[in-house]
């Protein structure tokens, strides 16, 4: 009892700490060298974004809030299940063999050479587990809002979705990301900002919500709102750059023209094996701005074979990072960017129809794959086999070998 109080005690000055500014938040730049090239720095040490939109979801969950994983506690041990109890199957039999110890995520991702995860939204957020993320394996958050997408911040109409030319809904966008940048912008694992998600489009597949934002309908007024915010951002929090997240270039020359203060620009991409085209040339030429891309990947399924295909998979997001590579301060290209988040770490089988299903074709949308097809409810770095042992078993697939021991072995090196 005595011992357990003194782990009691040390945890909340730990917390203590964090939130008086003993452990300070980290001053986060993107600056431009006289070669016209970006690069993020951490405290004045360059900062490459190795990231993985994280999430550990319990199958047969139907539609869990965006960071339920943070909270969850199926085995009643006091600790969040996929974080710090998930044990890797490393013979895939879908047990837990005497030998397959318990490891945890964050472990996992330190090991991969993750060092950032993407946090869509920043409601229901769990402190503390983020701060021991940060302090025992170094990993940073991108914190997010999704300024209106969904309708979430705007809290619009669902049928008609988010109007960016409407005083309330703007007031309580505004009102949402003011929350979020005074809860968080002294926390020591917070290393960006970033608004929306795919906000430039409105339309929806079998297999997505749609995002629900009039932004492509009325691009000048989105813009200029955006330039509002990252205003009031700064004001709140200089220590720190802002993004905003696009699934397209459209929106780019509105930015250009109407939002000077945005920071990074950020998209999800999904253009094939061998990376991302033109973009990085499109955004140096109409907006030079840093680029991040936010969302990249592949499935594991050939819907052609009806089995799995790992080595196309893993092949797929080296054909991606090698690209983000290339265009960075390191690289030979634009030298715009810099990093990228991988989608994601974890099948998702809640996407679509049951959740207690691991769905293939049903709701799967057209794009250059090997068959095709993206199968969203196989996207992930790892799965959890056939189910029974969620939301502790992972299958390490191929891919995430092919970043641990050929893609993010390096760290920048300092000036």
């Amino acid at each position: 009892m005595f011992l357990k109080k003194i782990i009691n005690l040390v945890t909340i000055m730990f917390l203590l700490l964090s939130t008086s500014g003993v452990f300070a938040a980290d001053v986060v730049k993107v600056k431009k060298n006289k070669d016209g090239v970006w690069l993020m720095t951490v405290n004045n040490r360059p900062y490459f974004i190795k990231g993985i939109a994280y999430s550990a979801d319990v199958i047969g969950v139907s539609e869990p809030d965006v960071n339920d994983w943070m909270w969850s506690d199926v085995d009643n041990n006091g600790k969040p299940d996929g974080p710090y109890d998930s044990w890797v199957d490393l013979n895939r039999d879908n047990y837990q063999d005497i030998s397959e110890n318990i490891v945890g995520d964050f472990a996992l991702l330190k090991a991969m050479g993750c060092n950032t995860i993407r946090i869509y939204h920043s409601e229901h957020i769990n402190k503390e587990l983020l701060f021991d993320m940060h302090r025992r394996f170094g990993i940073k958050v991108i914190m997010g809002n999704f300024f209106g997408a969904y309708t979430k911040g705007s809290n619009a109409n669902w049928n008609t979705g988010t109007d960016y030319t409407d005083k309330k809904q703007k007031k309580n966008m505004l009102e949402s990301v003011r929350e979020m940048v005074e809860e968080f912008k002294d926390e020591p694992y917070i290393l960006m900002w970033m608004l929306g998600n795919e906000n430039d489009t409105e339309g929806s597949t079998l297999n997505s919500t749609a995002t629900k934002t009039n932004a492509s309908k009325k691009p000048e007024a989105y813009a200029k709102f955006l330039e509002e915010t990252c205003k009031m951002i700064k004001e709140i929090d200089p220590n720190h750059p802002i993004g905003v997240c696009n699934a397209t270039t459209k929106l780019v020359k509105y930015f250009a023209k109407y939002t000077p203060s945005i920071d990074i620009l950020g998209f999800n991409q999904y253009n094939g094996p061998y990376g991302f085209g033109t973009l990085w040339n499109r955004v140096k030429q109409e907006y030079d701005r840093p680029v991040l891309i936010t969302e990249y990947g592949c499935d594991a399924w050939n819907e052609n074979k009806k089995t799995t295909n790992e080595a196309y998979q893993a092949n797929y997001h080296k054909g991606n990072w090698k690209d983000i590579e290339n265009n960075s301060y390191w690289g030979e290209k634009t030298g715009n960017s810099i990093g990228g988040v991988a989608y994601c770490w974890l099948d998702r089988w809640w996407l679509i129809g049951s959740a207690k299903v691991h769905d293939t074709m049903l709701g799967a949308w057209r794009g250059t794959t090997i068959d095709s097809w993206f199968n969203d409810e196989w996207l992930g770095i790892c799965s959890q086999g056939n189910g029974r042992q969620s939301p502790f078993q992972r299958i390490l697939r191929k891919v995430y070998y092919t970043y641990q021991e050929e893609l993010w072995d390096w760290e920048p090196a300092t000036f």
